[in-house]
Parts: structure tokens; C-alpha cells; sequence
């Protein structure tokens, strides 16, 4: 089965050979490589997106978008920052409306999101916009700027945290940022485990080699996770996920930690049918091919998110889980059909308007689109279960044949 994203199309080699490499970026790989040898797979997508000079996402400017390489969520319509919304405001009460409460968002980008649950929070004049702060959260100091610029034009500056105001009571978003964290990559050799490494070709180009694991706990998480490859079968394994989550809430007394992103439990991640090959990809111009080696620093790689890794790091974290769900289940729990209806009867819609929100709609919920993602709520000092009390909207909606994955 092909992963791609929605909106995206697999390409030939040729349809992006304008593109071409960062020269400084692949000039330090090479060197790198020539001074210590073969490259791990991990190292390389660190480089490739995140080093200082020449990383993907290093870049002044972010790349999601209908003018970038991808488009997420946020981007596609506002109906998604404001469906949102309702679940940011249930979290909120059923901590008992803490003043101050941030909303942490990793991976804001040009804070479009933020930006749609603001704009929604004012319009149903709702009293969480008296105690609501927003901190944007980004690699790229750069883009912070532009950020603070678009909310000031918008009006929203005053709700921006302050630095002291970052811990506390909250909520830590994370929307397709966990899927650009650094893997290894791992192959199945008979009865050996091998790590996918770079090297240099005769040429000086990027070119693959298998070397012994450069750490005992790729093979410790598999054997956690009770996974066993088939010869032949390569693998993403993302190690980087428990420190992550761990910085990620460690500022926060009260909260939750919300994850979307396209993964799967351990068991059909690593599904040898379907997955044999993992689930690396890269991202240009809305188009989706296997080569990470080309275009270095100027196109996104991922890989699709551990979900039983995740809930792990969290708990581990000292955070419990909530719930885990599809994207589609908790747009539909949050009532993101009603909304539709309503901007259908406003007699102030166009037929354009109701066309792109309907469009971006289809996509949210498609299963084999957006609507697969996965949705991951863990909490700290959350409160207990209560039987008088529904679920949280997020969690409140199963599709037909589907079972109840909440904890």
C-alpha cells in the first residue's frame, strides 16, 4: 500500500531535476563522511533538516503550504484550527479554567492555526480568551519574528506569552512535527540486524551501505515492541521520540500533550507486507518520491510515527493517556459536520466559499487522506475517569467497525 500524503502525487527522478542540492550543506556531509566514515541514516536527516546552515528547516521562511512542499491541516481551510478549538476550550474547563493557560505549539510555522482557534475563541466569545496565552514554538528563531509581525497585524500580540509564562497549566500542541524527527533506519539481514548508513561513491554522490547498529537500543526497541523483520525488510526506528516528549512537557504542572500525525501502532508499522520497504519519504513542491539523497537540504523527509513508542515516551514521561484516535473520529466528535452546515445556511457564504470549505472537508476526513492521522491525547495530573462525565469531545465518536481505543 502507497503512504502518500493527500494532495500529493509520486513523481520520476526528472520532474524536480531544477531543484539540486544545498552546496555548503551536502560540502559538509561529504567531509563529515571523509573524516569519520560511513554516515548513519539519522545523522544524515539531522543534517539535512536541521543543521544550522542549509537544513530544511533552517530556512527564514516556513515550508508548509499551498505556495511550499506540503500542506497540513492548518493550511488547508480554517474549519480545522476552529474545530480545534472546542477541544482546546473542553481541556481547558475540565482543568478547571486555570489563568494563565498557554497553549504551546511546536512547529507553528506562520501560526495559522493559532490564529484560527484566536479568531474562533472571539467569535462564540468565549471566556478561555480572558486566560489564554499562545507560544509559538519553532527552530528557526527567524520565523518567531514573522510570527509575532502576522498576530500583530491581526491584532493578537497581546495574547503571545511571555517568557515567564511558558510553564503551568496547558496544553502542548504538536500537529506533523513528530514524523520530521531524525530516524535510523535499519535492515534485516538473515538472522543480523544492520543500519542503513551513507557513504561516497565513486563520484563523491550519496550512496547506501549497511554497517553493524551504531546502538544496541534500535534492536532493544524492536524487542520491546515485540517485532521481528523479515530478511530483506528495512525499517524506520525514531529514538529521538523519548527526549522529545520528555522537553517537550517538562515545563507544564497541569495539562495535555495533543500529537497529530500520520503512524500506526508498532504491529502494522512495521508490517512486513504492507511496510517492507518503511515508510521514508520525501516532500517537494506537493510531490512525493523515494530518494533521499536528492535535493539536500531543500525537501522534507519523514517517516511515519510509533504510536506504541509514543504512548511509551509519554507515559515514561510521567504523563497517562487520554485517548487515541483518527484524525476523521475526532473532527467528527468535535462537531466539525455541524460547522459545516452552519457556513452552508449563513446567507453571507458564496458558492466558492462553501465549495473550498466542503473540498477542504473531504480531505480532513478522508481515511486514506488527512482523516487516518492519528490523534493522541496524554495528560498530566489529568483528571480521573468519571462516569458521569462524557468522554472528551475528541474521543466522543467511533466509526462503524472500529474499537474504542480509549484509556
Amino acid at each position: 500500500m502507497d503512504d502518500l500524503q493527500p494532495g500529493l502525487r509520486r513523481v520520476s527522478a526528472t520532474d524536480l531535476s531544477d531543484v539540486g542540492d544545498d552546496p555548503a550543506l551536502l560540502r559538509r556531509i561529504r567531509d563529515e563522511i571523509l573524516a569519520t566514515g560511513p554516515m548513519p541514516f539519522v545523522r544524515f536527516m539531522e543534517l539535512a533538516l536541521y543543521a544550522p546552515e542549509g537544513g530544511y528547516y533552517r530556512a527564514a521562511s516556513a515550508r508548509p503550504g499551498r505556495e511550499g512542499d506540503f500542506i497540513t491541516a492548518p493550511e488547508l481551510h480554517p474549519i480545522f484550527g476552529q474545530t480545534l478549538s472546542t477541544a482546546i476550550e473542553e481541556i481547558w474547563r475540565r482543568l478547571g479554567e486555570p489563568t494563565p493557560f498557554v497553549l504551546r505549539e511546536h512547529g507553528a510555522g506562520t501560526g495559522t492555526l493559532g490564529l484560527a482557534v484566536l479568531n474562533e475563541l472571539h467569535r462564540v466569545r468565549s471566556p478561555l480568551l480572558d486566560a489564554f496565552r499562545y507560544a509559538p514554538i519553532e527552530i528557526e528563531p527567524d520565523r518567531i519574528g514573522a510570527l509575532e509581525s502576522r498576530f500583530a497585524r491581526s491584532g493578537w500580540d497581546g495574547v503571545l506569552a511571555a517568557p515567564g509564562e511558558t510553564g503551568g497549566d496547558g496544553m502542548v500542541l504538536a500537529n506533523e512535527v513528530l514524523d520530521a524527527l531524525p530516524v535510523h533506519r535499519v535492515r534485516r539481514r538473515v538472522d543480523s540486524l544492520r543500519e542503513v548508513a551513507i557513504e561516497l561513491g565513486p563520484d563523491d554522490g550519496l550512496v547506501e551501505v549497511e554497517i553493524d547498529p551504531s546502538t544496541p537500543a534500535l534492536a532493544a526497541r524492536l524487542a520491546s515492541e515485540a517485532i521481528e523483520l523479515i530478511d530483506g525488510q528495512t525499517a524506520e526506528i525514531c529514538l529521538a521520540l523519548d527526549a522529545w516528549i520528555a522537553a517537550a512537557v517538562s515545563s507544564i504542572e497541569r495539562g495535555v500533550l495533543l500529537l497529530i500525525d500520520y503512524g500506526a501502532p508498532a504491529a502494522a508499522l512495521y508490517d512486513p507486507v504492507r511496510r517492507r520497504d518503511g515508510t521514508l519519504r520525501a516532500y517537494l513542491r506537493h510531490q512525493v518520491h523515494d530518494d533521499p539523497y536528492r535535493h539536500v537540504g531543500r525537501q522534507d523527509l519523514t517517516a511515519h510515527v510509533d504510536v506504541t513508542a509514543v504512548e511509551r515516551a509519554a507515559h515514561a514521561a510521567g504523563l497517562t493517556t487520554i485517548g487515541i484516535t483518527t484524525q476523521a473520529e475526532a473532527l467528527m466528535g468535535l462537531g466539525i459536520e455541524g460547522r459545516l452546515q452552519a457556513i452552508q445556511a449563513d446567507p453571507a457564504t458564496t458558492f466558492e466559499d462553501y465549495s473550498l470549505v466542503r473540498s477542504a472537508l473531504v480531505r480532513l476526513l478522508d481515511p486514506a487522506a488527512m482523516g487516518r492521522f492519528e490523534v493522541m491525547a496524554f495528560g498530566r495530573d489529568w483528571p480521573a475517569p468519571d462516569e458521569r462525565e462524557p468522554p472528551l469531545g475528541l474521543f466522543s465518536y467511533r466509526l462503524p467497525g472500529r474499537a474504542d481505543r480509549r484509556c
